[in-house]
This record gives structure tokens, sequence and C-alpha cells, in this order.
């Protein structure tokens, strides 16, 4: 039996295929954003935009043409901001969106809607066979292949084979877990869509609301910290910076590295905040409360150790140059500068 879609569903998950296809029949042009009528989306697009780039999921439903519309010219006008960090930190905040839905869709006890869920998002964009185990109860599994294709991008110990429920071929994962392995690559989708976009006329109002964004958000250096002083560093880190750099998503172990090897060498907790700025996630509130906590000025009062060189190596961590030999944590790199006593002071 086909699965039909409800119009709910577009509202929530906007990058389906029957959206396009919605938007196609409509004959809608970009020309159509001056016009009058269309100032409610245009503010509802850039509100948007603009929580999510201060570091918060934007969950407003309103009906589904509103909520296609909105994700329509959301993308149009982050494309024309051509700024590479707005374009990422947009894709991820979205693909957190929709995780954000998908996980409450997936926990609902209707066979027939999760369903749909699976067929329409995992199985016809992702091309991941997910199967519902039992009817009773909220576990899915997906072959070992799949899973560990998309697994291989989490650096933490429970993400490990080894460490989950495998059993005929097929790794099994709970609601939350199902819904997170996908993130990253939803995160791409709407990325490509976005850079794949082609603007041949740029209307008046998107071109306002896209010079705000660029005022608003422009790209921020890595303050206090200079390419030769990050150039040695052990490449461990100066490899997570420079990726962080480049607005790239750090996993969880690769930013604890970071922040305790910044923090054992002395750097100021704002010094500190300021390298994780162009990270697409960042949340300058929780990165402040999280520095701090591993500082042992928060929590518990205990200040965490930087990971050792093993640790780092199980965690895909550890990128070693000449002057890593023999060596067993990251405190311990002298590096070409070793004769530098200020180097590592400021």
């Amino acid at each position: 039996m086909e699965i039909n879609l409800g119009t709910g569903d577009l509202a929530k998950y906007p990058f389906l295929n029957e959206v396009s296809q919605y938007i196609r029949d409509t004959h809608f042009s970009l020309e159509e954003f001056d016009r009058p009528d269309m100032t409610h989306i245009l503010e509802r697009a850039t509100n948007r935009i603009i929580l999510e780039m201060d570091g918060t999921v934007y969950l407003e439903l309103e009906r589904y043409e509103v909520e296609v519309m909105t994700f329509l010219v959301s993308l149009v006008i982050v494309k024309n901001t051509a700024i590479e960090s707005i374009i990422k930190k947009f894709s991820l905040y979205e693909a957190m969106r929709t995780e954000h839905f998908l996980k409450n869709d997936l926990k609902e006890y209707d066979e027939k809607r999760i369903n749909l869920l699976l067929s329409k998002i995992f199985r016809e964009i992702f091309k991941i066979n997910i199967i519902k185990d039992n009817p009773t109860d909220k576990i899915f599994k997906m072959s070992i292949a799949d899973y560990l294709s998309r697994s291989s991008q989490f650096h933490e110990r429970e993400w490990k084979l080894i460490n989950r429920s495998v059993n005929g071929g097929y790794v099994f994962l709970d609601v939350d877990e199902t819904v997170r392995l996908i993130r990253n690559e939803l995160s791409l989708l709407i990325y490509k869509r976005i850079k794949e976009m082609n603007l041949p006329v740029i209307p008046h109002s998107i071109q306002e609301k896209s010079d705000l964004l660029k005022t608003k958000f422009i790209p921020t250096q890595t303050k206090g910290i200079s390419n030769r002083t990050i150039n040695q560093y052990p490449p461990c880190v100066a490899r997570s910076i420079d990726l962080m750099r480049k607005n790239e998503n750090l996993p969880h172990s690769a930013r604890f590295l970071v922040a305790t090897y910044l923090l054992s060498i002395g750097k100021e907790i704002e010094e500190i905040v300021s390298v994780f700025k162009n990270a697409p996630d960042y949340n300058e509130k929780i990165t402040m409360y999280q520095i701090e906590h591993l500082s042992g000025k928060k929590g518990n009062n205990t200040k965490y150790s930087v990971p050792s060189c093993s640790k780092l190596r199980t965690e895909n961590l550890c990128f070693p140059d000449v002057f890593c030999n023999g060596i067993t944590n990251p405190i311990q790199y002298k590096g070409k500068y070793a004769n530098d006593s200020n180097n590592q002071s400021k």
C-alpha cells in the first residue's frame, strides 16, 4: 500500500521530495518575494536564521504552506550571503530542527505514521533500511554496514560497535540514537541544496535580508592566538583548531582535547571561548559554562586533564609528527619552537 504524506509532515520536513514537487506545481518565482503579502514570510525566515545563528533551534510551526515558503526563502537568503560560516551553521541547525520533530514522531504509537517516516526519510532520502524491531516497543535496527558508515563520525565510546547490541547482522538502536545518526547527513543535504541553488535575479527584499545577516554575523577570526602559536601546538590540537576555523563541526572528544590543552598551558577562559566561535553549533553561554566546568571553576571544582596520546589514538584524534616521538600526552609536546620559552605562555 502506498504511504501518503500529510500536510503536517511537509511543514516539519520541508526537505522531502514531495515539497520540491509542491514548489514546482505552484510555479513560484523569486520575483514574488518583493510582493507586500510576502513580508510575513520574509520576516519569519529572517528571524529563523538569526535565531539559529545565535545557537537556538527554531521550533515554530504554522500551516504547511507558510512553513514550506519560510524554508525556501531561508535557503535563498542564506545562499545570497555567500558566507560559508552562515551556510554551514544554518544547515546544521535545520538538521537539528528536523531531529527534534523526528524523535517525537517516531515515539508515537501509530505504526502507519512511523512506517511513513522510515520510508520517506530514511529509505528514500538516505538509502538506509531502518526496521522497527517490535511493534510494541520503540527499538529500531539497521545493518552493521549502514551503522558503521555513519557511527564512524562519532568518537564517543558508546558509539563503538563493541558497545552496541548486535544480533543477526543488525545493530539495535533506540529512537534518539537512530535519529542522531542521520543528523550529519541531513545537514550536508541542506548544505548541498543551498550551494547548488541558482539565483539569477535577486529581489530587493532578499538582498536587504542577506545584507542584514552579513552585517550581523560577519565571520570572526580567532582572537588572541596567532597562526604561529597554533602551529606550535601538538598536531592533534592544531588540526582541531584549524577545522573549527573552517567552520567544521568537531566531535565532543576533539573539543574536550582543545579546551583542556589550552587550559593546561595557561590560556584565559575568554580566550579559549573565542577559539570555538566559528564552530557551526557555537553558543557562547554554553561554551563558557563548559570551559569553566573543565577548568574547575564550575561543577565539582575538578580540573580536567588533557587526554593521553593512547586515548586520542583510540578516538582517531592522533596525527603525530616527528616531535611526537616518545611523548605520552600532548602537554609534553615541544615541537620546533622548543627553545622559545615564551611561545606557550602568550
